[in-house]
C-alpha cells in the first residue's frame, strides 16, 4: 500500500480553501486504498516530511509558498515525488505578469496591464476606467478589485490595507462572460461560464454558498467553447505544466471584438465540492476518485 502524505492548509490567504481541498483528497485517497497522512505546514515543521517518509506527497496547499514553486523545490530536494506542475511551471504560473509574456509568445491573447509600484498607483491615473487591480502572486482571486470610476478609486485607496506586496497588477478591464476551461490528462475537458451576484469574482464570489451560479457547458457558441479549449490547452502547454490546471478568461460578448482573453493559469485548482474543477470534470463523465488517483500516477520528480 502507497502512503501519501496531503499537504494542506498552511500560512497563505487560501488556508481554509486549502483545508477543504485537502479534505476532499484524503477521503477520496483513502476510498482508493491509500495510506494516508495529513499535514498541515503552519502545525508542523516542512523538515519532519522525510521522517514521515511518504512514498508521494499529494500538494493540496494553495497560494504563495504551496502553489509559486517554494514546496515543489523542497519536495526536489527531498527526492519525492509531488502532484501537480513542478518548480518553473508553479512558479512562472504564480506570477500573473511574467506568465502573460510566456502565453503572448504562444499567441494567446491576454488582458493588456502593466505592473505598478503601489506608491505610484496611489498618487497617479495610471489607466483609464475600468480597470481591474490584483496582486502579482495571488491565486483564488484574492484582492481582486474593479475600478470602474474615480469614486471607486477613490474608495480603494480611502480603505486600503493592500498587503500583497509593494507592487499592484493594473488590467483593463473586459467586459462580457467569466469562463473557465479544465484541463486533465492534458486535455480541455470543458468551459464553464461563471456568473456572480457581485461586482466582481472576487475571493467570496467563488468560495462562499450561493454567491455564484456555474454553467456547464458555457452559454456561448460552439465555435468560441472550442476557441476556449484551445486557449486552456495552449496555455498549460506554454508553461509545461502537469497534473490538473484551470485557466480564466474573459469573453468579450458585449464591445463587439467578440475576443476570448486569458486571464491566468491555476496550476492547482481548488479540489472542494464546489470548486470549478471538479464539476467540469463529473460534467465530462470523470469522476473525483479518477482525477485524485491519476493525480498519484502522474507525480514524480525534475518532470
Amino acid at each position: 500500500m502507497s502512503h501519501v502524505l496531503v499537504l494542506m492548509g498552511g500560512e497563505s490567504a487560501e488556508r481554509e480553501v486549502s483545508l477543504k481541498t485537502g479534505y476532499e483528497v484524503s477521503k477520496s485517497l483513502k476510498n482508493i486504498g491509500f495510506k494516508v497522512t495529513e499535514f498541515d505546514p503552519k502545525e508542523l515543521q516542512l523538515s519532519e516530511i522525510p521522517n514521515i517518509s511518504p512514498d508521494i506527497v499529494f500538494n493540496a496547499l494553495h497560494g504563495r509558498f504551496g502553489e509559486d514553486g517554494f514546496i515543489q523545490g523542497l519536495l526536489e530536494v527531498y527526492k519525492i515525488p509531488y502532484t501537480h506542475s513542478g518548480v518553473l511551471s508553479s512558479a512562472l504560473a504564480m506570477d500573473k505578469f511574467f506568465s502573460k509574456k510566456i502565453f503572448e509568445s504562444a499567441g494567446i491573447k491576454c488582458t493588456s496591464g502593466g505592473v505598478y509600484f503601489l506608491d505610484d498607483f496611489f498618487d497617479n491615473e495610471v489607466m483609464e476606467y475600468p480597470y481591474v487591480i490584483k496582486p502579482i502572486n495571488e491565486g483564488s482571486s484574492v484582492g481582486v478589485n474593479i475600478i470602474f470610476n474615480k469614486e471607486d478609486r477613490k474608495n480603494f485607496i480611502t480603505r486600503s490595507d493592500w498587503s500583497f506586496g509593494k507592487k499592484i497588477l493594473v488590467e483593463k478591464y473586459v467586459p462580457g462572460k467569466e469562463l473557465t476551461v479544465a484541463v486533465f490528462k492534458d486535455r480541455a475537458i470543458g468551459v464553464t461560464e461563471i456568473v456572480y451576484q457581485s461586482k466582481v469574482y472576487d475571493y467570496n464570489a467563488k468560495y462562499q454558498k450561493n454567491s455564484s451560479k456555474h454553467f456547464i457547458p458555457a452559454n456561448i457558441s460552439k465555435d468560441k467553447y472550442n476557441e476556449a479549449l484551445d486557449v486552456g490547452i495552449k496555455a498549460h502547454r506554454s508553461l509545461g505544466c502537469r497534473g490538473i490546471t484551470r485557466a480564466d478568461m474573459r469573453y468579450d460578448s458585449i464591445s463587439g471584438s467578440e475576443e476570448i482573453y486569458l486571464m491566468e493559469l491555476n496550476t492547482q485548482p481548488g479540489l472542494t465540492p464546489i470548486s470549478l474543477f471538479p464539476e467540469i470534470a463529473s460534467y465530462a463523465g470523470i469522476k473525483f476518485d479518477e482525477i485524485i488517483n491519476w493525480l498519484i500516477e502522474d507525480a514524480g520528480c525534475n518532470k
